[in-house]
């Protein structure tokens, strides 16, 4: 049993992935798009999401996995709250450059540096809203 987070992105979701494949890595296992549905898909104003956009996406990231999808909103401003993925890097270097790779165009919450639980710790919001945690060099 595993636990995966699913975010949606209001319309940029392919641009999402595409950021998070260049900062980050990641691999799109899978990607549907609306017009790729066997069953016409609806929103919820019963209108057909544009075709074009995402409706599922998998995604993987190191020994992580996520889910993405445009959702059923197309405004371009998804709304990211109450939670963060966190990024274990491979090493002080690594996070370094994930860290500023993911704060390019978004807003640090806590700069990277060394704490008592780790080598190097940072929090920042890429430019999609979603919230990371960076660590790397994990203290006993």
């Amino acid at each position: 049993m595993s636990i995966q987070p699913y975010l949606f992105f209001d319309g940029r979701c392919e641009e999402a992935l595409e950021f998070y494949r260049k900062t980050l890595g990641a691999e799109i296992q899978m990607m549907m798009r609306f017009k790729d549905s066997p069953e016409r898909a609806k929103c919820p104003d019963g209108s057909a999401p544009p075709p074009e956009k995402v409706m599922h996406a998998c995604v993987k990231i190191g020994n992580g996995s996520m889910m993405a999808s445009d959702g059923m909103r197309y405004d371009g401003k998804p709304s990211f709250q109450g939670f963060s993925l966190s990024y274990e890097a491979t090493d002080e270097a690594d996070a370094k450059r994930r860290f500023n790779a993911l704060a390019d165009g978004g807003q640090v919450q806590m700069p990277l540096g060394e704490t008592f639980f780790a080598k190097s710790f940072g929090m920042v919001r890429d430019k999609f809203g979603v919230a990371w945690m960076v660590i790397a060099g994990q203290k006993q």
